[in-house]
Order: structure tokens, then C-alpha cells, then sequence
């Protein structure tokens, strides 16, 4: 893969200011043999043994001895410690390593304790070293020398607790690179001039020999360890090679001699000669001094180079060789031959955009922000400079994508406004509908997104819209409204449905698509609460277009036995259960319709799953829902009063009289509820009876009639008259004041009527209970020549009542007849005659009765006379008790009667003057309580008031009560 031929300077270089007494160690040449870094410092090594630390103000801040002879040409700093490993070494000893702890200094020396020394071996062979590794806890380092040879030292060096040294591998070939690989096993890579080997020195597959990676090696400083993949990087003229544990990845092509490389963050750094070594033969720099031989020792080319997305992000031409590479605080510092050090500093991440931006590279702009692990909002900034870009370049399609992409920090208006021109309203579809995915669309944006399906009349995008599964992603009153606004009915209720808004199912079915079975059949299928509800707001139109069905479920929710309806799939031409129950009706095939309409309106969602393919879509569409019993109790809700369903029934007079019939045969009828549907089912059966004729008319007060017969009917009397006088209803009245005892009522109600055959019938009827039936009678027969000729021999009868029961006095009764002069002197001839003459025999008798008062009353004074003033003469001769003949002594009383003495009693009750003769005692007894009565009833006014109120002939009780005397007590006494 070739790298890309980007070049952008993303790095500030600066050559940095050494103090004057302290950077002369730098500028010797040949002095500074090794450098490296780690916990905020730098560490040189000299050629004499010394080592320097210098710090970021480079200054050196310590220096001390570390090896008596020979150069130190590698070192390694643990990071996050204070132990330094240094290795010194000439070509006539073994090289010495040594590990220093820099924080524990010698009392006597002030140096740095040295925590052990260690001879590397090499099999007595005096090679230079020329690759170095160790790892991070120094118990294994590896060191490569320049006759092929790898020496592994194990131990505890840290503690100078031993170490063992072993040569894990021998070459012909100089090593040339050495990296360790950590994991569950250790690995070490090392690479050859000729090439790349991976050797397991601890862990699974310890002991086997090398494994050879690539047969093609590197120079000296040209392998690395990526520590952030833990990949080794491995640089040749050609490319930049990557190794992992099992091979070779992609290389990178990048061509030109490598010297020296490094990983410094994402960027590998390389050193290199110019690319063409080769000076012409008539070089024209010959004339300034400057040879081919200086040229290609003396200059240098530095790249910083990201291999992973491929673009240089810093190239420059150095004057002078490059000494060392390394990294630290951040920064990378570039060590050159003459003793000058240059820091690279990377530049703000916003910097680089920038250059991005200038250049319109805005995909690798967001390759580095992903790289760099910006958050998306930091990355949305870059797609939308983006998307606005290819806007620029009318590319709207790919302007859209990098829309979507940063559509969770994006304004939808600044989006959404570059779109809305009509040919651009797909990509503004797909911007809307990416909106409602990510759950941050507005009523707006549902508004407009159904508009533009509406725009193309795209009803699959409009179903795949709504229908889409998951969390709702869009505002459901909003797309519900758009949708009856745009005629899209059917998927308005789909959605209304689906999301339990069942109010606007119904409402949608009703008043939009005019489905009114449908909707009566979604109602029954809903739980008791709602679907009266919607029940009770559309009872009028659904009694309208569908009475049965209607009046069906008001019967049911009212008489507590409403059960949802359930439904069943039936697949056409599959065989279909007979067993159907109640209502395959209007409303079932209504259902069916729906079905196809609605994908299973009416099924739960959990009792159909969703077709897996095409095909079974398609079945299912048209598949019919068959209404089936569920032998389930019906649900426990309370049901409300008959009174709240009346209003419902206006103008539905049949489907009424169903409803209250039923409601009242319900087992489940409360006491409270019988007086409001009794009374309201009997002003029905009037009011139907009023519109009909004839026969249909008899037959509905016929049932007026026996709602109201009986006893212990709970219609109140005065609402049963009401509504009786009202319709004109007058057996209902009649029936009533029956039951109440009205008879005088029933009949003046003919009279009102000028009914006479009624009155005629009521005063046979209820006559005998009722004698002043008579009177009245009496009046209404002769109050029209009409009703008088009517009444015929009626009215002789009446009089013949009156004069058998005395109701009427004669006097009376011409006074009645003579009221209006229509009765004449031939109609009331024989009874005039009857009562003169009868009132003649009463008139003799009274005066036969009158003197025969009169003589016993003579008769008696006289006798009282006589007992008073002459003498008695007693003749008896027999006791009146023993019958036995009289004997002295002898009692005599006044009355004739005679006694011995010794049969009436004893002495002294002789000798008393009240004695009474024991014959007439009792009657003598009997006519003194009368007197005593009326005595005491003299004071009694009350009764005597009673007895007048009562009486029929107030005058005879006033000469009654005379004829007792007690109206003279006074005057008798």
C-alpha cells in the first residue's frame, strides 16, 4: 500500500538553547555515545564512562562515573523508576552492564548506589554489541552482537540476586535489531541483516528455535516496538513492515534509505540520507567545496510519518547527521552530530484541522479525530464542515451521508433548510427519517416528513414509517393527525391502535372512514372502562348505522355481563370451526375487512408474530379474524346506572324498548334502578303506542297496561297519571286509581270524557263500594239531552239506588234534575209516586206512633199519681220466690209483688229501704244505667258533634238524643 503523497506540517520545531557551561559535553565529537529518556529526564552516555542526566530545562543535574573503561553505547531507563542499565564496552574485555538506582546515593562518593554489575558473555568472541532489550522488570534482558550471536540474561538484577546468562541464538549474520514482545508467552523478534526471527523465551514453546518471519533483515536502528499495538516496526528502503505474533502485516510503502527509526505517538520517526545518493559527476557545488562524500555524510532527512493513515505530517532536510532520536515530555527531540538538539513539538489538535480544512481533506480530518479518539460532537464538527462542502459541490447525495453521520450535534433547521427545494425532498426524507431513528425529531419534523411522503404518494414509506418496530420514534399525535389530514385513514388507525390511543381508532373509523361496524367492533373487543367510553360518545351514530349490534352492547355493559370479544385468525381455504358463538354479524365481517385493512387490528400483539418473509406477509393480509367464545368470566367493572344510557336512545324508540325490556329481565337489576326503567319503559310503550293504528296501538298499550297491573310495581302513581293523561292513555289511569281506590275519580274521569258508556260501566263497577257514585251520576246523566239519551234506562236505575238507599232526599234530587232542564216530569213520574206514597206511610206510621206514645205516657203519669196519694191494696196470697202460701211476717212491694220475710233476706236487709223486690231488681237495674248514661253523656259534646258529623240525617240525630232525654236532663232532674 503506497503511502499517500500528503505532506502537512503539524509539528513546531525549535532548536533548543543549551546553557553555555553545561552543553560542551554535546559539541565534543565523538563524545556522546548513547542517549535515551524516561521519568522526565534525558541520559547521555559518554565515551569516557560518564553518565549525564540532564532535565527539560537541560540543564545536567547530575553526572557521575558509571563504568571505568570503555564507552557506554546502550542504555535503558525503567519508566516510572529511578533504575538506570548502562553497558560499557572495548573490544578487549567482555561488555559490563550495570543497573543503577539513581534515587540512592553513596555516603562517601555522593554517586548513585550501583545495585549489581553484570559481564555479558559472548563465548569468549569480541564482538561489538549491536541491538540491546530488556524488559520493563529487567528480569530478562537481550543482547544482540555483531557475529550473530543473542545472549539472554535472567535474574534478579535489581536485588544482585544472580543472573543467568544463555545464548539463545547464533547467526552468520549480524544482528541487527532486537525487541521483546510481552504476553501470555515472551517473545523476542530478532532481525538479522538478512532476517526477521521470532524465538519464545518463556512460556508455551520454550526451547524451540527460532521461527523465521521474513527473509529479508534490516539495518542497524531500523526496528522498533509500536508499544501501543505491540507490534514491531521494521523499517527497509522500501516500505515500513509491521510483525505480530504470526507474521508479516501489510507493509507501507515508503521508499528511501532508513537510518534510524523510532515510534514517537502515532508517527513513526525516520532518519535517512537524501533519496538519490548518487551526485552527477558535474556536480556544481564541486565549486563551493562541497563534495559527493560530504554531501551524503553531512546532511540528513527527518520524516515523521503516519503509516496508519498514510500522510507525512513532517518533513524536513537537516544540515547535519542525526546522533540519536529521542522522546519525553511530550516532545521529540532530534540529537545531531554537531552537538544540537531540536525539539518537535505537535501542534493543537484544532491547528491541524485547519491545515485539513485549507486543503478540503476532510475525510482524513476525520480519520485523524477517530484516531486521535475525539468525541463524537468534536467529530460532528467535521462531518458537517464536510457535508456543507460536497453541498458546495452539489454532490447531494454524499453531502447527506456525512449529515446523517453527524446528526446527533447537528442542528436539523440548518440541515433541513438546505433541502427543502422538490428536487432534493428524497434527501430530505432520508434526513427526516434518520431523525426519528435517533429519537430526536419534533412534531415538526414528523409533520413534514409525512407531508413528503404524502408530496410522493410513497403509502410504503408511509406504512414502513409507522409501522416501524421498537420505541416510538416520532410524535404519535402529530403523525396521527397528518395522517387524517393527508386521507391516509387506514394507517392513522393503525397507528392509533397500535400504541392504545383507542379513543382516536374509533373516532378515526367513524369520522373519517365512515366504517361504522368496524369501529362498533373494535369497541366490543376493548376492556370494559374505555370501551364504554368511546361507547357512550359515539352511541348516537353507531345507533344510527348499526341499532342491533349497538343495542346489543348496551345491554350487555348494562346488565354486568359485557365480555371483550376475542378473535381468531382463519387462513382462506383452511377449514373453519363451526363452533362461531354470538355475533357473526355485521360487525364480524366488518372485522374481516378491517383485518386486511389493518394488519390484525384486533388481535393482541403477542398472539400473532411477524411474518418472517414476503410471503407470509402476504398470507397474512389476507387472512379473515373469525369472532370465537371464550369461556373466560366476564371482567368485574362497575356498571352504571341505566339513567346515564337513556340520552343515548333519542330518536331510537325500538332499539330503547330492547335496552330497557332487557334491563329490567337482568338478573343483576338493583332495587334503586327498577323506578327509572320501569317508569321510562312505560312512556316508551305509550309513546310507540301513540304513533301506531288500530291493532299494532291496542297491542302496545296492552303492554303499557301490564307493566302497571299488579302489585308492588315500582312506577310512582303520579307519574303513571302523568304520563297517561298525557298520551291520552285511559286504562293507565283507570288502572291506577283502581289500585289506589279512586273509584269516584275514575268515574268523574268518564264524566270529564263525556264517556258515558265508561260511566255507566265504572258506576256498575264500582257502585256498589261507592253510593255517592249515585248522586254524581244522577247529574252527569241529565246534564245533556245527548248523554241523557245515551244513558236510557240508566238513569231509572240510578234513581231507584238513590231512593232504595235514601242517598238522596226528594227534594235533592228535583233539585238536581231541575239544575239544566233537561230531565222531564214523565221520566221521574213513578219515582215521585213512590216516594209520596211511601213518605205517607211514614207520615201515618209516625203518628200511629205518636199517640201511642202519648196514651202510655198518660197512663204511666196516672199510675204515678195513684201510688203517690192513694192507698195500695195487696191481694197475693202466695210468696212470689217459694210459692208456698204467705205467712207474717210478709213483705209487700208496691209492684204487687208479695214475699215471706225470711225468702228475701235477713233482717236488717228488710229493714232497709233501698230493698228491692228480686223480680223486678234487674229491669229496675237496667233502667237506671240507661239514665246514668244519659246522665254522663250530657257533659259528652264530642260525641254528640261526632254523632251529627257521621250521620247521614243530622236532624234525626239531633231528635234521637232529644228522644233520650238527654237534651233535657236538667229540666227532668
Amino acid at each position: 500500500m503506497a503511502v499517500t503523497p500528503w505532506q502537512f506540517k503539524f509539528f513546531d520545531v525549535a532548536q533548543v538553547k543549551l546553557p553555555d557551561d553545561e552543553s560542551s559535553f554535546l559539541s565534543e565529537p565523538g563524545n556522546i555515545t548513547c542517549v535515551v529518556s524516561g521519568s522526565e529526564s534525558i541520559f547521555f552516555g559518554s565515551a569516557d564512562g560518564v553518565v549525564r542526566i540532564v532535565s527539560q530545562a537541560f540543564k545536567v543535574v547530575r553526572s557521575f562515573k558509571a563504568h571505568d573503561t570503555g564507552a557506554i553505547t546502550h542504555m535503558k531507563q525503567v519508566q516510572g523508576t529511578a533504575l538506570l542499565v548502562t553497558i560499557a564496552e572495548d573490544l578487549s574485555n567482555e561488555p559490563v552492564l550495570k543497573v543503577w538506582a539513581l534515587d540512592k546515593l553513596e555516603k562517601k562518593t555522593g554517586i548513585p548506589r550501583c545495585q549489581s554489575t553484570l559481564a555479558i558473555h559472548n563465548g569468549r568472541n569480541q564482538f561489538p554489541i549491536s541491538a540491546f532489550a530488556a524488559l520493563e522488570d529487567l528480569s530478562q534482558l537481550a543482547v544482540g552482537f555483531a557475529n550473530g550471536a543473542v545472549t539472554v540474561v535472567r535474574g534478579d538484577l535489581i536485588h544482585d540476586r544472580g543472573a543467568r546468562q544463555r545464548t539463545v541464538f547464533e547467526s552468520e549474520e549480524p544482528i541487527t535489531g532486537i525487541e521483546f514482545r510481552e504476553g501470555n508467552i515472551t517473545t523476542l523478534y530478532i532481525a538479522t541483516t538478512g532476517r526477521v526471527l521470532t524465538l519464545v523465551i518463556s512460556g508455551r514453546g520454550q526451547g524451540q528455535p527460532a521461527r523465521s518471519l521474513d527473509e529479508t533483515g534490516c539495518g542497524v536502528g531500523c526496528m522498533a516496538v509500536d508499544k501501543t499495538s505491540h507490534d514491531v516496526v521494521v523499517a527497509r528502503n522500501d516500505a515500513i513492515y509491521y510483525y505480530g505474533l504470526h507474521g508479516r502485516g501489510p507493509p507501507y510503502a515508503y521508499e528511501g534509505e532508513k537510518k534510524i527509526i523510532t515510534i514517537f505517538k502515532d508517527y513513526v520517526a525516520i532518519v535517512s540520507p537524501p533519496k538519490s545518493n548518487a551526485i552527477p559527476r558535474t556536480n556544481p557545488l564541486r565549486a563551493f567545496g562541497v563534495g559527493a562524500t560530504d554531501d551524503v555524510f553531512n546532511t540528513s532527512s527527518f520524516t515523521l510519518l503516519n503509516t496508519e493513515l498514510r500522510f507525512v505530517a513532517h518533513q524536513e532536510q537537516l544540515s547535519s547527521q542525526v546522533k540519536a532520536l529521542v522522546s519525553e515530555w511530550g516532545d521529540l527531540f532530534v540529537l545531531t552530530m554537531d552537538g544540537k538538539i531540536f525539539r518537535y513539538h505537535e501542534k493543537p489538535f484544532a491547528q491541524k484541522l485547519d491545515i485539513l480544512y485549507q486543503r478540503n481533506l476532510y475525510v482524513l480530518a476525520i480519520n485523524l479525530a477517530q484516531k486521535a479518539g475525539l468525541d463524537s460532537s468534536q467529530q460532528n464538527v467535521i462531518l458537517r464542515k464536510f457535508g456543507d462542502y460536497l453541498y458546495q459541490k452539489q454532490d447531494y447525495d454524499t453531502a447527506m451521508q456525512q449529515y446523517l453521520k453527524a446528526i446527533d450535534n447537528t442542528e436539523p433547521s440548518q440541515v433541513i433548510r438546505k433541502f427543502l427545494d422538490t428536487q432534493r425532498i428524497h434527501n430530505l426524507i432520508e434526513y427526516l427519517e434518520e431523525l426519528h431513528d435517533h429519537h430526536k425529531a419534533t412534531s415538526d419534523h414528523t409533520t413534514l416528513l409525512l407531508n413528503c411522503y404524502a408530496k410522493l404518494k410513497d403509502v410504503d414509506k408511509l406504512e414502513e414509517f409507522i409501522k416501524s418496530p421498537g420505541d416510538l420514534k416520532f410524535d404519535l399525535e402529530t403523525a396521527i393527525s397528518m395522517c387524517r389530514q393527508g386521507g391516509y385513514h387506514d394507517q392513522a388507525a393503525f397507528l392509533a391502535r397500535k400504541h392504545g390511543e383507542h379513543e382516536l381508532v374509533v373516532d378515526i373509523l367513524i369520522e373519517d372512514s365512515k366504517r361504522y361496524a368496524e369501529a362498533l367492533a373494535y369497541i366490543w373487543r376493548l376492556e370494559p372502562e374505555v370501551a364504554y367510553f368511546n361507547l357512550m360518545k359515539y352511541a348516537t351514530v353507531l345507533l344510527e348505522q348499526c341499532p342491533k349490534d349497538t343495542t346489543q352492547i348496551f345491554i350487555d355493559y348494562y346488565t354486568a355481563s359485557f365480555r371483550p370479544k376475542k378473535d381468531a385468525i382463519v387462513i382462506p381455504n383452511a377449514p373453519v370451526s363451526s363452533g362461531m358463538g354470538m355475533g357473526i354479524s355485521v360487525a364480524s365481517t366488518a372485522v374481516q375487512n378491517l383485518a386486511a385493512l389493518l394488519p390484525l387490528p384486533y388481535m393482541n400483539t403477542s398472539a400473532v408474530a411477524s411474518p418472517p418473509s414476503g410471503e407470509s406477509k402476504g398470507t397474512m393480509s389476507q387472512a379473515q379474524i373469525v369472532e370465537t367464545n371464550v369461556d373466560e368470566p366476564a371482567p368485574v367493572y362497575k356498571v352504571p346506572k341505566p339513567r346515564t344510557a337513556f340520552s343515548a336512545f333519542v330518536d331510537h324508540a325500538q332499539e330503547f324498548i330492547i335496552f330497557l325490556e332487557a334491563c329490567i329481565n337482568s338478573e343483576n337489576l338493583r332495587e334503586d334502578d327498577k323506578v327509572d326503567l320501569y317508569t321510562t319503559l312505560f312512556e316508551m310503550y305509550l309513546h310507540t303506542a301513540s304513533s301506531k293504528k288500530d291493532e299494532e296501538r291496542k297491542a302496545w298499550e296492552t303492554k303499557a297496561k301490564k307493566l302497571v297491573e299488579g302489585k308492588n310495581i315500582p312506577i310512582d302513581t303520579s307519574n303513571v297519571l302523568l304520563l297517561s293523561h298525557l298520551s291520552n292513555f285511559r286504562d293507565g289511569e283507570i288502572l291506577v286509581r283502581e289500585q289506589q281506590g279512586l273509584h269516584f275519580d275514575i268515574f268523574r274521569s268518564y264524566t270529564a270524557a263525556q264517556d258515558t258508556q265508561g260511566a255507566i260501566r265504572a258506576l256498575r263497577k264500582y257502585g256498589p263500594e261507592e253510593p255517592e257514585l249515585y248522586p254524581a251520576a244522577l247529574a252527569y246523566f241529565t246534564s245533556s239531552p245527548g248523554i241523557l239519551a245515551e244513558a236510557g234506562d240508566e238513569l231509572d236505575v240510578v234513581l231507584r239506588k238513590i231512593d232504595d238507599d235514601g242517598l238522596m232526599a226528594p227534594l235533592q234530587v228535583i233539585q238536581t234534575l231541575s239544575t239544566n232542564g233537561v230531565a222531564t216530569m214523565g221520566m221521574i213520574r213513578t219515582y215521585l209516586s213512590t216516594t209520596i206514597s211511601r213518605e205517607r206511610q211514614e207520615i201515618a206510621t209516625n203518628r200511629r206512633t205518636i199517640e201511642t206514645f202519648r196514651s202510655d205516657t198518660t197512663a204511666k203519669q196516672q199510675e204515678l199519681a195513684s201510688l203517690n196519694t192513694k192507698p195500695v191494696v195487696f191481694q197475693a196470697t202466695r210468696c212470689k220466690i217459694c210459692n208456698a202460701p204467705l205467712e207474717l211476717p210478709v213483705v209487700h212491694f208496691l209492684c204487687k209483688h208479695s214475699f215471706h220475710q225470711r225468702c228475701l233476706s235477713t233482717d236488717e236487709d228488710v229493714e232497709d229501704e233501698s230493698v228491692e223486690c228480686p223480680i223486678c231488681r234487674d229491669n229496675n237495674q237496667t233502667i237506671r244505667a240507661i239514665r246514668r248514661a244519659q246522665l254522663e253523656s250530657a257533659e259528652r259534646h264530642d260525641m254528640f258533634m261526632d254523632a251529627v258529623r257521621r250521620a247521614k240525617d243530622g236532624f234525626g240525630v239531633v231528635s234521637e238524643w232529644f228522644g233520650r232525654g238527654v237534651m233535657g236532663v236538667g229540666a227532668v232532674e
